[in-house]
């Protein structure tokens, strides 16, 4: 290559590293966000020790819309509007999450994820667009492929999303599945043996307690025909405090584990995420993120990229960005198709592949996850097909 080809590689770039340090992951801002959780622990009476306490952070999540507005300094419109939306949708904060929220940041992606919005109130999009009623065979499964299905095993989670495909059911109250009632959906897995993979999610699968996660874990690894058991959590980015030694020693004894959680902003990587994704790897436990595309948090190929490449450091491999589900009161973060496309686009030749996810839709009353690429292949005939590269150059191959 000559000089000038490396240049114009560099100048393909030349937009991301422009911005870059100005997207800032919470390992960047973590001396604002330590200002504000020191504010929050003082609201809350609470200690340091009390902080690294995963049961003090649920206990004291942020359910009261006053509590929030004093924390982030609201006005009284914007506290009566939260109140409003919660007569409707449940809300709940942990204090690690609130610590994240920049008060001086009107464009807050964090905030826009935790706080209700009186745009959930428009009235727009279905309960249940997936329709996981229709595609469970038990209360507590989905099964919608032949050889994998989910186990929700709790609706409690360290914090509500506002974009949330479940909040259906949240309810009013936290309520872990019973043992009879998960021993009903193991029975399940162990009559079809095709089934090789468990998804265990909720809610939030790390939620429940050590000794259920334990006993699950025994009971499914303990079939045959169970290959995997994935965990869906989202408590490394709203709550790490809960992946503690003995749960990192629990999930290890029953390799091959897999847990797959939840960035959708650098700012979610702080020091804390850090440290209980590092926790997680080291015991050789696989990590993958399902970023949701989301307006106004993400929807920019920058963001996503700083994202994407950041969470490496941090051995959690990029996996999906979903398409954001139409579910009731989310449709202020719906993005158009052609967005998320085009973020892919700027994603390939311009990073490596391990941080370039795949693009999912998901079809409609259960039809399942369906992979979407811009297209690449321009032509394809019975002697050869003709592309085009990340860089829009042409080229063709014998068939």
């Amino acid at each position: 290559m000559t000089e000038d080809r490396f240049e114009l590689l560099r100048q393909t770039i030349e937009d991301y590293e422009n911005r870059k340090d100005s997207i800032l992951t919470g390992i960047e801002d973590w001396e604002k966000i330590a200002f504000q959780k020191r504010i929050i622990l003082e609201k809350l009476n609470g200690t340091e020790r009390d902080w690294e306490n995963y049961r003090w952070q649920l206990k004291n999540r942020f359910t009261d819309a006053r509590d929030i507005g004093d924390v982030l300094g609201l006005s009284e419109e914007e506290t009566r509007e939260i109140s409003e939306v919660g007569k409707k949708f449940r809300f709940a904060v942990s204090p690690y999450y609130m610590s994240l929220i920049d008060p001086e940041d009107k464009e807050s992606p964090i905030k826009k994820q935790a706080v209700p919005s009186v745009l959930e109130l428009d009235g727009k999009g279905e309960p249940d667009p997936m329709d996981e009623a229709g595609c469970a065979p038990h209360e507590l499964i989905t099964r919608r492929y032949p050889d994998r299905l989910i186990i929700k095993v709790t609706n409690l989670c360290g914090m509500y999303c506002r974009f949330c495909q479940r909040r259906r059911l949240i309810g009013e109250r936290d309520t872990h599945a019973p043992r009879e009632k998960l021993m009903e959906a193991v029975e399940y897995v162990r009559a079809n043996k095709e089934v090789r993979d468990i998804l265990i999610t909720g809610g939030d699968a790390f939620l429940l307690d050590d000794e259920t996660i334990e006993w699950l874990l025994k009971e499914l690894t303990g079939i045959n025909h169970v290959e995997i058991v994935r965990f869906g959590t989202r408590t490394p980015v709203t709550l790490p405090q809960r992946i503690t030694k003995n749960l990192v020693q629990i999930l290890k004894k029953y390799h091959p584990v897999y847990v797959n959680t939840h960035f959708n902003s650098p700012r979610e990587i702080t020091p804390e995420s850090k440290k209980a994704c590092e926790m997680l790897a080291d015991a050789g436990i696989p990590l993958g993120n399902q970023m949701v595309l989301l307006n106004g948090v993400n929807n920019d190929g920058l963001t996503v990229r700083k994202l994407n490449q950041s969470l490496l450091r941090i051995r959690v491999r990029p996996y999906y960005i979903f398409h954001p589900k139409t579910v009731t009161g989310t449709s202020h973060f719906w993005v158009k198709l052609q967005t998320g496309l085009e973020i892919m686009e700027s994603l390939r030749g311009r990073t490596s592949g391990l941080a370039i996810p795949t693009y999912i839709v998901n079809g409609p009353k259960g039809l399942g996850k369906t992979p979407i690429l811009p297209n690449y292949l321009s032509y394809i005939g019975e002697d050869k097909a003709v592309f085009r590269n990340w860089e829009g150059k042409r080229f063709e191959i014998k068939n």
